[in-house]
């Protein structure tokens, strides 16, 4: 059975048939705090938690709030809230101490809210005082941040209704801008805390350029363990690897990209490019129908990694390879963090908005008029049907990115074994 979590659509409705009464009524007990003029502290506090439950890749752009933040108060106050599952991506940016790092199970509507209380006891009880809540819109977290009893509470507000309505419960009200890259909206939320609340959501700074994301080191024994997974399936040790993710079981299926276009391009770029292997990944859930697919492309170069590795060996396994395919999903975001370049596929949803920084991130849009159709405001929803967005990326163009971006690999590795090759 899948986790709670794991249910969009039923979170959403939770959230907006819930959610918008409990934010209303912690709404009017804050206003009747107010009367008795309690004032908020200008200056950021000593201590801070993130407050992002769901979202693995979002929490890889809020690399630099996170690094911001302990910059300003030491790592050891820094702490991070977030659904069980996605707590090893934090973990995987380094930025936090592993016991600063606070989980809500997912296991059940009972599990969830069972653990979300015992954490908003222990939150209390450490008097945290500055919460920094970077979710979009969501009344689940704006209802949280209020509960750990911080005394700053910076967040996204909807001033004119041109979002969700999540109460009036943040102290450091920020306008979300929907023309700033993610990484730098998440940024904002942190320098707002230096600014007089009164005077926001006006918010005069210039966003810095988002820095480069630090890269994952792993160890020795990990890289020997992975190599070793991957021979056992059949790769030559002398294989490129190409990886392609596709997401037979997304949450959003709008960003799909039809599973049959993989096979096709498995099968293009076998044809195309000897010495190289292709390995489908996915989770646990994905590996039956990601195995159909692979026997599909009757190739074999072309393997199933799909349940064998955890998130953390994945990222490892990025790592090993040349060229990542996925859709707009968590996997573009962890392997970002990694030196493979990653050709992401974006309908929905904006690259201008999600697409991982850097240099070795290639996205590709088809740049329709009704796209993108999901975005914070609407909550992730749309009356699309039908995702014409995504079925006008063809294999085509994919594999003309991929290769172009293969070939310049392959060459500038050629490069490189020359200029250490020694002279005789």
């Amino acid at each position: 059975m899948k986790r709670f979590s794991s249910h969009a659509h039923v979170l959403q409705w939770i959230d907006r048939r819930i959610g918008v009464p409990v934010c209303f009524l912690l709404t009017m007990v804050r206003r009747l705090g107010d009367l008795f003029g309690r004032r908020v502290p200008a200056a950021p506090g000593r201590s801070v938690l993130f407050l992002k439950l769901a979202e693995q890749g979002s929490t890889v752009l809020a690399h630099e709030a996170i690094r911001t933040a302990v910059a300003q108060v030491g790592r050891e106050n820094v702490r991070f809230l977030v659904f069980e599952e996605n707590r090893f991506i934090v973990d995987l940016l380094g930025l936090i101490p592993l016991e600063n790092v606070l989980t809500v199970h997912t296991r059940s509507a009972w599990s969830m809210a069972v653990s979300c209380c015992r954490r908003l006891i222990e939150i209390r009880r450490r008097r945290i005082d500055t919460c920094i809540d970077l979710e979009f819109f969501s009344q689940f977290s704006a209802a949280i941040g209020y509960l750990t009893g911080a005394s700053q509470r910076v967040g996204f507000h909807a001033f004119f209704g041109e979002g969700p309505y999540r109460g009036d419960l943040l102290t450091h009200r920020v306008l979300y801008n929907p023309h700033l890259h993610t990484s730098q909206t998440f940024t904002s939320l942190v320098r707002a805390l230096a600014a007089d609340p009164e005077i926001l959501p006006t918010l005069a700074i210039v966003p810095p350029p988002t820095p480069a994301l630090p890269l994952f080191r792993p160890s020795p024994e990990e890289l020997l363990e992975l190599r070793h997974l991957i021979g056992s399936l059949g790769v030559s040790a002398t294989d490129r690897l190409i990886l392609l993710n596709a997401n037979a079981g997304d949450l959003l299926p709008l960003r799909k990209w039809d599973e049959t276009n993989y096979v096709f391009l498995a099968a293009r770029l076998l044809q195309e490019f000897s010495g190289l292997a292709v390995a489908f990944t996915g989770s646990p859930d994905e590996a039956p129908r990601i195995e159909e697919l692979v026997r599909a492309v009757r190739s074999p170069r072309c393997v199933c990694l799909a349940g064998r590795t955890s998130l953390r060996q994945l990222v490892v396994v990025y790592g090993l390879a040349e060229v990542l395919v996925t859709n707009d999903s968590g996997p573009a975001h962890f392997a970002a963090l990694t030196e493979i370049d990653v050709v992401s596929l974006f309908g929905p949803e904006t690259p201008l908005l999600f697409a991982a920084p850097g240099p070795r991130s290639h996205p590709l849009c088809a740049g329709l008029a009704c796209s993108p159709c999901l975005n914070a405001f609407n909550n992730r929803q749309t009356a699309c049907r039908d995702n014409v967005c995504m079925q006008r990326i063809t294999v085509n163009q994919v594999f003309e990115a991929v290769g172009r971006i293969y070939r310049q690999r392959t060459a500038e590795s050629s490069v490189s074994t020359t200029a250490d090759t020694p002279a005789p």
